[in-house]
């Protein structure tokens, strides 16, 4: 890594929501903020990790978090993607991560009786792209989402305590466990490198919008170093939050009043998912509004206009094209806000404070 803020002003939070091939939406507006990075500092070789203290990621989200904090080696500090790097995976490689053939659609009548997915290609995938990277390897702290569905708690992967083999695992099975999305994709039973198994979905039934996660575990981190005197306090952190979209399904009371439990399974992921992220960037909001400092958080999720498909594994052509658009719609639209979200990212401390 470039190292290019030594001394950074804030502790610096980049989160990503869960969503599937959704994450198209938030992947293109980083590859701008990568770019609009390097114009700022005069520097080619930046990349996003050199600016942010932690990353955050529930279900895709995760698997970005994943892909932006790997280097190319273990023990090596060049980070092995760029931001355009991870979203052409997802613009490669979409279509055959959520295929289903036609036996599988027979022998589970269309997801209804087993999942509706089979991870082959998903796991060949992160296999072929994260090689046998650890958790520890990672380039900075990072705080990935999934749920044990035997203890029934949730379970974090965090690379900055991945300090000894019974917290440790390969980055290929935390981005498995992490987007283990029930209905679409078998429960994942991972190993730490110490052997012990941990039975996870994605993270996205409780957390589908992790940054909340990410601040308390920012503020763990910050109240461990004596020169933040606040411990963490919002005027100590800067918050990017990005969602994948908000669906446009809407529920009439008409048929909703009458659903029994197969009507309502999917619906009630839908809604969970997007309750929790609203919830989420409600709560961030007034926290930095009440501290005084509202423009350190700050959070993109753009409505899904009507040329864009809300399912998570829809990988058409046109949605991956569709999506890739919408992303670079926000970045363009929020252009001010994300320049100005820049020099919080780059600010460095004042040499008296030191």
């Amino acid at each position: 890594m470039s190292g290019i803020v030594p001394n950074p002003k804030y502790f610096r939070i980049l989160s990503i929501d869960g969503g599937g091939i959704r994450g198209i939406i938030p992947g293109q507006i980083l590859i701008v903020l990568e770019n609009k990075l390097r114009e700022r500092t005069r520097n080619p070789e930046s990349r996003l990790v050199d600016y942010f203290d932690l990353v955050a990621g529930t279900g895709t989200g995760g698997i970005m978090a994943c892909a932006y904090l790997s280097p190319v080696k273990p023990n090596s500090r060049l980070p092995r993607f760029t931001a355009a790097q991870v979203v052409d995976i997802y613009l490669k490689f979409g279509a055959k991560v959520f295929d289903d053939t036609l036996d599988h659609r027979i022998l589970t009548m269309g997801g209804f009786l087993d999942e509706k997915y089979t991870s082959e290609s998903l796991e060949k995938l992160l296999r072929d792209y994260f090689d046998d990277l650890h958790l520890s390897h990672l380039l900075k702290p990072s705080l990935i989402t999934s749920y044990d569905v035997t203890k029934r708690r949730a379970h974090f992967f965090t690379s900055h305590t991945a300090d000894k083999p019974s917290a440790d695992f390969f980055v290929r099975d935390v981005a498995r466990a992490t987007s283990a999305s029930p209905t679409f994709f078998e429960c994942e039973r991972v190993q730490s490198l110490s052997g012990v198994s941990y039975p996870l979905i994605d993270g996205g039934i409780f957390a589908n919008n992790p940054a909340m996660c990410a601040y308390a575990e920012a503020r763990k981190i910050l109240s461990q170093q004596p020169k933040r005197p606040n411990q963490g306090s919002p005027a100590d952190v800067v918050v990017l939050s990005l969602g994948t979209g908000l669906p446009k399904a809407n529920y009439e009371y008409d048929d909703a009043k009458d659903w029994g439990l197969s009507r309502w399974a999917r619906p009630l992921l839908d809604m969970a998912a997007s309750g929790n992220a609203e919830t989420v960037d409600y709560q961030l909001k007034q926290f930095y509004k009440a501290a005084g400092v509202p423009k350190q958080y700050l959070r993109f999720n753009p409505k899904l206009p009507v040329d864009v498909k809300a399912e998570m594994d829809n990988a058409s052509a046109e949605n991956l094209r569709a999506l890739k658009e919408l992303g670079e719609y926000v970045a363009e639209e929020q252009e001010e806000k994300l320049d100005a979200f820049i020099e919080l990212l780059v600010a460095e401390e004042p040499v008296m404070a030191r």
